[in-house]
Order: C-alpha cells, then sequence, then structure tokens
C-alpha cells in the first residue's frame, strides 16, 4: 500500500511540476539521411530559375517558353517528372488545369494549373493525405499588373523551390501515408488554385489528415534589421474559418454546395469538441504540435513558433481553403518580414532597393524550412492514423482520469500514448504509454489538464493527438 501512495504522489507531482515540453526521440537513421539530403545549392537554384522568368503573374503570358506563367509552370513539371524519374516512378506529377471564373482580380475566364506531384501510400494507412504547398505565382505593386517585372524570389519562389525539394528527397522513400507535394497558381488572386484542389478534394471525399502551404519562407532578416535564422513561424488555428462559415450559413448567405457540405462536416466533427472545451485542440491545433515537436527534435537549436492564428491580421494563404472546407491546414513563414520586398516593382528610391529579389533570400534558410517540413511530414507519415471515439469517463466524481477509443484495424498500430498538459501550455507536457488496452485509468484529475491519446506504430512514430468527448 505505501509502495502504490508513493507511485501515487510521484505521478502528481510530476502533473503539477512547471511546463517543460516533452523530450522528443532522436530522428531515425532514414529520416537523418533524408535532412542531409536538403540541398541549398538545388534549392537556390529554382529559385533564381523561377525568377528567370521575369514575371509569374496568374494572367501573364501562357505561350512564351521563357517568360510568364506558362513558362514557369512547364519548367515546374518537367523538374518534377525528373525527380520522378531518378526515384524509380513511385511520385506521379500530374498538370491538373480548371478554368477561373471572371472576378475581382481576374478579368475574365482564365485557364489556371495546378502542379501536383502524389506519392502513394501503403498499407491501412494509404487513403490518409498529406498536403504541402508552395504558390508559384507572382505580383508586384500593382496586384492586375501582367506585364511588369514581378520577380517573387520570396514570395513564393522559396515556398515552390521547398516543395520541389521535399518531392524530389521524399520520392525515393516510402511512407504508410500518402504524400501530395504541391504547386499552385493564383494565390495572389485569391487563393485560386489552393481554393480549387480544396473544393474537389472535399467533393471526392478525400481522407486530407493535414496541409502545409509555405509562403515567404526566404529570410530570417526584418525591415529593421532583426536576425533570427534559427525560428520559423507555425500559423495554426482551425477555430476562425468555422465560426466565419458558421455566421455566413446563419445569415442565410449564399453558398455553393461544396462550402454547405463544408459546414455541415465542420459542425458534425468540430462543434462537439467547442462544446466540451476542446476550442485550443482541434485538428489544426493538434497538426501544430505535431509539425513543432518533430522539426525541433530533428533540429537542435532550431524553434518553430507556433503562434494559435490562422494566419497574420488580415492576411491569408493557402491553407485557407482548407480550413474553410473542414481539414487541419497551418502555414508556415519566416520570423520577420521585410515589406520593401514584398509586393514591390523593383526599384532603387533614395538608396532603398525595393523588390522581391533573389538577393534578399537566404537559401541556406530555405533549405532548413524544407527539413523542418520534412521531419514533420516524414514522421507523421510513418505514422497511424489518430484513435477514433476518444472519450472521457466523466459518469462518476472521482479525481482520477478515465480514457477509453476505439481500437485501430490498422496492424502497424503497436499501442496507445495518453498526453497531457496544463491548460495554459501550447504544447503536450506529459506522456504514459498504455499499451494496446483501448481504456486506461491515471492518477491524474481531468478537471486540472488537457488530454488527449494517440496511436503509436511499431516503429514508434506517434499519430497527431485526438482530444476526448465526454462520456456521461
Amino acid at each position: 500500500m505505501q509502495a502504490r501512495l508513493s507511485a501515487l504522489v510521484l505521478a502528481l507531482l510530476a502533473v503539477s511540476a512547471q511546463a517543460q515540453p516533452l523530450p522528443q526521440a532522436a530522428p531515425a537513421d532514414e529520416l537523418k539521411a533524408m535532412l542531409a539530403e536538403v540541398s541549398p545549392q538545388r534549392i537556390e537554384a529554382r529559385i533564381r530559375k523561377l525568377v528567370g522568368f521575369g514575371t509569374r503573374h496568374t494572367l501573364s503570358d501562357i505561350g512564351s517558353d521563357s517568360r510568364g506563367i506558362g513558362a514557369a509552370r512547364r519548367w515546374i513539371t518537367s523538374e518534377m517528372m525528373a525527380c520522378a524519374k531518378a526515384a524509380g516512378g513511385r511520385l506521379r506529377v500530374e498538370e491538373q488545369s480548371f478554368i477561373e471564373p471572371a472576378g475581382q482580380r481576374v478579368n475574365q475566364p482564365t485557364e489556371l494549373v495546378n502542379v501536383v506531384a502524389t506519392l502513394p501510400g501503403r498499407g491501412a494507412s494509404k487513403g490518409r493525405m498529406l498536403v504541402v504547398s508552395g504558390h508559384y505565382d507572382s505580383r508586384n505593386s500593382d496586384v492586375m499588373d501582367s506585364l511588369g517585372e514581378s520577380p517573387g524570389a520570396n514570395d513564393d519562389a522559396s515556398g515552390t523551390a521547398a516543395v520541389m525539394e521535399l518531392a524530389c528527397v521524399m520520392a525515393r522513400h516510402s511512407f504508410d501515408a500518402t504524400l501530395v507535394f504541391m504547386t499552385v497558381p493564383g494565390e495572389e488572386q485569391g487563393l485560386l488554385g489552393a481554393a480549387q484542389w480544396a473544393r474537389d478534394a472535399r467533393a471526392e471525399g478525400l481522407n486530407v489528415e493535414a496541409m502545409i502551404t509555405n509562403d515567404i519562407v526566404g529570410s530570417p532578416r526584418g525591415d529593421a534589421g532583426q536576425v533570427d535564422a534559427r525560428r520559423l513561424r507555425l500559423f495554426a488555428d482551425g477555430l476562425d474559418p468555422l465560426l466565419r462559415l458558421l455566421t455566413a450559413a446563419n445569415a442565410n448567405r449564399p453558398a455553393s454546395p461544396a462550402d454547405q457540405k463544408a459546414v455541415a462536416a465542420m459542425q458534425a466533427e468540430l462543434l462537439p469538441l467547442l462544446q466540451a472545451g476542446g476550442g485550443e485542440d482541434l485538428p489544426t491545433q493538434q497538426l501544430g504540435r505535431h509539425l513543432k515537436a518533430a522539426a525541433e527534435a530533428a533540429m537542435p537549436g532550431f524553434t518553430v513558433q507556433l503562434i494559435q492564428r490562422r494566419d497574420r491580421y488580415l492576411r491569408g494563404g493557402d491553407h485557407i481553403p482548407f480550413l474553410e472546407r473542414g481539414y487541419a491546414a497551418v502555414r508556415f513563414t519566416e520570423p520577420f518580414e521585410n515589406f520593401a520586398h514584398q509586393h514591390q516593382n523593383p526599384r532603387t528610391e533614395n538608396g532603398v532597393v525595393f523588390g522581391d529579389l533573389p538577393e534578399f533570400v537566404d537559401f541556406g534558410y530555405v533549405a532548413d524550412v524544407a527539413r523542418a517540413n520534412l521531419a514533420g511530414l516524414a514522421t507523421l507519415a510513418w505514422a497511424p492514423a489518430a484513435p477514433r471515439g476518444v472519450r472521457l469517463d466523466a459518469s462518476g466524481l472521482t479525481n482520477d482520469t478515465t480514457l477509453e477509443w476505439q481500437a485501430s484495424d490498422d496492424p502497424e498500430v503497436a499501442g496507445y500514448r495518453i498526453v497531457w498538459r496544463d491548460a495554459g501550455a501550447a504544447t503536450w507536457q506529459q506522456a504514459s504509454d498504455v499499451g494496446r488496452t483501448t481504456r486506461a485509468t491515471l492518477p491524474v484529475s481531468k478537471d486540472n489538464v488537457i488530454f488527449g491519446v494517440q496511436a503509436i506504430s511499431k516503429k514508434g512514430y506517434a499519430s497527431l493527438a485526438s482530444f476526448p468527448l465526454p462520456k456521461r
């Protein structure tokens, strides 16, 4: 009895200790090899090539072989196909075209083309899709200027080059989940390419477990001289789009069938979480926690700054259309921004150089951004799906916590892990591996901390955490 009481006291002391992130295991050899393969030199060459097309404005020339968005898109496709061939052909590259109707920033119906490279998964997890994107269009001071110079080195040749590097490196390896590497047009004209893909995904019922966009990831320097090459911002909040869509639905505003379906899906999945106090534990927040932990474990000294906002104030990126359709989606972006090098006509005024030019991109930093993406994607793609049917037994008054969940039919699942954190903490702080059981009791008060349950693969990779709903 004394030993049992001592163990209980120690467990309670561990929970009440000062907040500390969970220690992360060192990356496996295969992950280390992929991280080492990421090449700043290839990234630099691709960014300079994209800048060399003069402009990549969404409405620019599509017929030229040397200038405009058409030439840029065909080059991206050829590069991805070369990587696919070098990797043995498992990476499937295709151009997915659609007609964007005339609108606020598109002056006439226009054909746009998403370049999509898919690396199929295997086994029970092959239906899970992890999407990573960058946008290959660019703009200058006038968002409708399709003729003027628009180099777009940082916004967003940096993200496009990072995604291309990820595809080329990861195509040589096998993963349980399906990976989708996507470069899209129309971001500057209204997130058009990403929105089309997200609409199609929802209409086809695709299981997009995670989406990452890389947008403005080219420099660790700010406009006031700040420098931090070991930090990357990650915007992760799934609540705001839900509230905006529900507000629109309740106001009886016109909505497309796809949007109506998205609202219904989010109501069914997310509203019970909100009602149970899980406003900080929606799937997007769980994705953010995973990406931060994976990157920092793989890259000692590198920090992913997790920010619980969908994006910077009154701004957005290609993850937004995914959030609006109920998918977990986040944005990576550099730690500071220099607005002299965003959305500007190239020029020099009073000794200040304006324009999004390659001399203001740190190619080694972009390589580290690619590595941060790679660590998060690979470890999640090797992990199982998150547990389903997670419940917290609240049927009786007790200071212990009992959790239960449905057993996975994935043969790669070796067991389950319960994680928890203080209510004010951004990341998981404590964990208990409970084996292959589907019910476990911990001497930790459910009223004081936030719980999650993860599935663990035979190789030790953890799924995203599932937030428990109350069971009465």
